[in-house]
């Protein structure tokens, strides 16, 4: 199903060149299990970042038996910017909600050929959060509801639902209507580094970052903008009701809303779903003081191990019946 070059292995993952749709070049990392996992996770980052800020913490889960893998999206990190390896279709910014979810899809679909068997959990983080959601409440392609099925559960961190600040509606309107005429043009959108974290070594880090830019495409950024007022207006209604769900927010986040968080989780009719709100956290909980890293890891790794062990029990309990 896919191609793959310019195969690199640390102590801690594989990373890989694969050829996904469009005969895009995405850059992956896999952090595997020494045996066959127990679970595989899917990661998606957020806006104008790149997987290889989230190493400390997806180092972690090979440990508690769970296979990672994520992928640098179209139109960011080195699958944007890599000049070795980058496609030439590739540039900064240039993607959409459209093309993304149609990556996800992909990238569901070929981790399902290559784990037969293994339930299978798609989590992400910011932008990645709200395109998570956004896989699960479609009702047109991509994804298809086969697709959406095959999935065991959805954890959403920091989800780009609402934006804390939003931007004044003049501007608004006038990114809107320039979108129409120029999509992929760029457009400042910076995310102030002390706004991600109360950390100051992860402030810098980001600041100096090479694979982080300030500006989005106008269509990313309208994309994001509609489609997560769209989340919570209408399509929470569409959430599978037998698709495990768990948030994770920080109170204090100054870039997405914990507030629309609170909102999409009370109004989706999911009977399995976890809400956990962390007090005081910022932005990327991943990157924050304290011991809050570690609590956010603790709470995805126990939401798969809890989800994995109650379809054991159901299944047990469905067998016994008959």
């Amino acid at each position: 199903m896919a191609s793959t070059s310019s195969e690199t292995t640390s102590p801690a993952f594989v990373e890989k060149w694969h050829t996904g749709p469009d005969e895009i070049n995405f850059y992956t990392r896999t952090y595997s299990t020494a045996g066959s996992p127990k679970a595989v996770v899917l990661f998606l980052h957020g806006f104008q970042e790149h997987v290889a800020r989230y190493e400390s913490i997806h180092i972690k889960y090979p440990l508690r038996g769970i296979t990672l893998f994520s992928f640098d999206q179209r139109g960011f990190g080195r699958t944007a910017l890599d000049q070795h390896n980058k496609s030439s279709g590739s540039s900064y910014g240039k993607t959409s909600w459209q093309w993304q979810l149609g990556d996800i899809e992909y990238f569901v679909k070929h981790l399902k050929e290559e784990y037969p068997g293994v339930p299978l959990f798609l989590m992400g983080h910011s932008m990645g959060g709200g395109l998570v959601l956004a896989f699960a409440t479609r009702t047109t392609p991509p994804p298809s509801p086969e697709t959406v099925k095959s999935l065991s559960g959805i954890i959403a961190s920091s989800p780009f639902i609402l934006h804390s600040n939003p931007p004044n509606k003049l501007l608004r309107f006038v990114g809107e209507k320039l979108c129409h005429v120029a999509p992929y043009a760029s457009f400042p959108a910076d995310v102030p580094a002390d706004d991600l974290s109360r950390d100051p070594k992860a402030r810098e880090a980001a600041r100096n970052d090479p694979l982080i830019k300030r500006y989005g495409s106008l269509r990313i950024l309208s994309d994001m903008f509609n489609g997560g007022e769209g989340l919570v207006a209408t399509s929470h209604r569409y959430w599978p009701k037998d698709l495990p769900v768990s948030f994770i927010h920080g109170t204090a986040d100054r870039v997405t809303s914990p507030k629309a968080t609170e909102d999409f989780y009370n109004k989706i009719p999911a009977q399995d779903k976890t809400i956990s709100l962390i007090e005081g956290g910022y932005h990327e909980l991943s990157n924050e003081i304290d011991d809050i890293p570690e609590r956010l890891f603790e709470e995805c790794a126990s939401f798969v191990e809890r989800v994995i062990a109650s379809s054991k029990n159901a299944n047990g309990n469905a067998e016994a019946k008959l």
